[in-house]
């Protein structure tokens, strides 16, 4: 299905390569074939596939969106999309910005005097921006719910108040989804709506996404996607429940959503913050500011990341930039990736299965065929052993929800073993992972799922400026306490 959009406004330097038109450069049914391909052979049970490009969404759809019902993947159907929920905040608070609203350098509290963490210094400082870039040291893994009623997102800053940081804020990125709930609530403070009210009155409707939604009674309209969970090496079966997170984590994780949809949000970005009518979403200013790299990342594998924006996840393919975002929402994966000099943008929803591997094979594909991009090499363990001093790195990292043992096997090898207490005792039993290495302070792990990060799960170690040993895994800075 391909649907015309009017051509997307040019977005920084294009490299030296001669542009194509987009239906020379883009064949339906040869990726359609592909995509099936990759999709059987990956064992995701069904996926949704949208493109952006040179101002036209072709939209590909691939097997099933309930494995016990049977019922197709269609290019209207929608999925959960995880983390791609931030982007979405992280929209709407820039709009708020825009309008004069909120100084985005302002501390938290002036704006939302009940925010506070375990640290008062930490309270008085922390900014809003600080919380769109991941760098205000606020946690990750604090699914707190907050219940099913509109004070949801109140009940849950309120609850937070008790977790402890990452890290002192500004200090390092440390991936945060507490943060984005809090953001959530300022949109609430500020407009008077719900979160999921002023995502849709700010956002969906200016934009004319019918298809983007944020609760499941809105969901059940449409063709939804079910979660699938399983062991990696086949097919994954139907999750005991549709979506597993509570409604307060909406903000930090939940926009439910068509492929197509999401290239129509991502269109909106490409287009200097105009709406296909013409109407000013967000300023030009607010739009390059998302994509402007506030803070380095040391874990560059995890989801693929050069840098961290207001919002975006940057990246940089041999000096092509780009952004987006990936979401994960417990057995369903997205994937979100924008190349502005080709005005392009590749959406990928998923059901389960190895998501990740999907994802991989296709976009690397996508990106080397329609922008000239080539993604970095998959992410393993050094070709040729290395003789590292495990000693400074061994012991105990610990934040909340997570506790983490870096210790040595009988036989000498690093080993990790990842643990979930308190709030999050009950997500998972403990992973229990090799570890093999690829630098001095990066090394690939096996044995998490080919979901996290293809073969190998990067595990990066380093030092906070204010001298802390830390311990990244999935993004999440995890301070050493022994």
């Amino acid at each position: 299905m391909t649907e015309t959009l009017s051509r997307n406004a040019d977005s920084g330097p294009h490299p030296p390569s001669v542009r194509r038109s987009s239906t020379s450069r883009f064949d339906v049914d040869s990726w359609q074939r592909r995509f099936d391909e990759l999709r059987h052979t990956h064992h995701v049970p069904g996926a949704s596939l949208a493109v952006l490009l040179d101002g036209q969404i072709h939209e590909l759809a691939s097997g099933v969106l309930h494995r016990d019902t049977g019922v197709a993947v269609t290019p209207d159907s929608v999925f959960l999309s995880g983390s791609i929920a931030k982007v979405y905040t992280a929209t709407l608070i820039m709009r708020l910005a825009d309008e004069g609203k909120l100084d985005l350098h302002a501390p938290v509290v002036d704006v939302l005097p009940e925010f506070a963490t375990p640290d008062p210094e930490a309270t008085r400082t922390i900014t809003i921006r600080q919380l769109l870039s991941h760098t205000g040291g606020v946690t990750n893994d604090f699914n707190f719910d907050g219940g099913r009623g509109d004070d949801c997102l109140a009940r849950y800053v309120s609850a937070a108040r008790r977790v402890a940081l990452d890290c002192p804020p500004g200090t390092a990125i440390s991936y945060g989804g507490l943060g984005y709930i809090v953001l959530g609530r300022v949109v609430e403070k500020l407009t008077g709506l719900t979160w999921d009210q002023a995502l849709k009155s700010l956002l969906f409707e200016p934009l004319g996404l019918e298809r983007s939604m944020t609760l499941p009674e809105e969901a059940l309209r449409f063709r939804v996607a079910m979660s699938h969970l399983g062991e990696s090496g086949g097919y994954p079966d139907p999750a005991p429940s549709w979506d597993l997170m509570p409604r307060s984590i909406g903000p930090a994780g939940r926009v439910i959503v068509s492929a197509a949809d999401m290239a129509r949000f991502a269109r909106m970005h490409l287009d200097g913050g105009l709406a296909p009518d013409g109407t000013r979403v967000l300023s030009t200013d607010a739009v390059a500011a998302m994509r402007h790299r506030a803070v380095d990342v040391p874990d560059k594998w995890t989801v693929s990341a050069d840098g961290w924006g207001l919002g975006w996840t940057l990246y940089d393919w041999d000096g092509i930039p780009g952004y987006g975002h990936d979401g994960a929402a417990i057995g369903q994966y997205a994937y979100l990736r924008v190349v502005p000099y080709a005005n392009l943008a590749l959406v990928l929803m998923t059901n389960g299965g190895a998501a990740r591997l999907l994802y991989a094979d296709l976009f690397r594909d996508l990106l080397a065929e329609l922008a000239d991009v080539t993604m970095p090499a998959p992410f393993a363990p050094a070709p040729v052993p290395q003789s590292i001093d495990l000693e400074p790195l061994l012991g105990t990292y610990r934040r909340e929800g997570v506790v983490l043992t870096v210790s040595l096997t009988d036989d000498g090898s690093p080993h990790l073993r990842y643990e979930f207490v308190d709030e999050m005792a009950d997500m998972s039993p403990p992973l229990e992972m090799d570890l093999e290495p690829v630098t001095a302070t990066v090394f690939a792990a096996s044995g998490a799922g080919p979901s996290f990060s293809e073969d190998y799960m990067p595990v990066v170690f380093s030092t906070l400026t204010n001298g802390t040993q830390v311990c990244y895994v999935g993004m999440r800075a995890t301070p050493k306490v022994a």
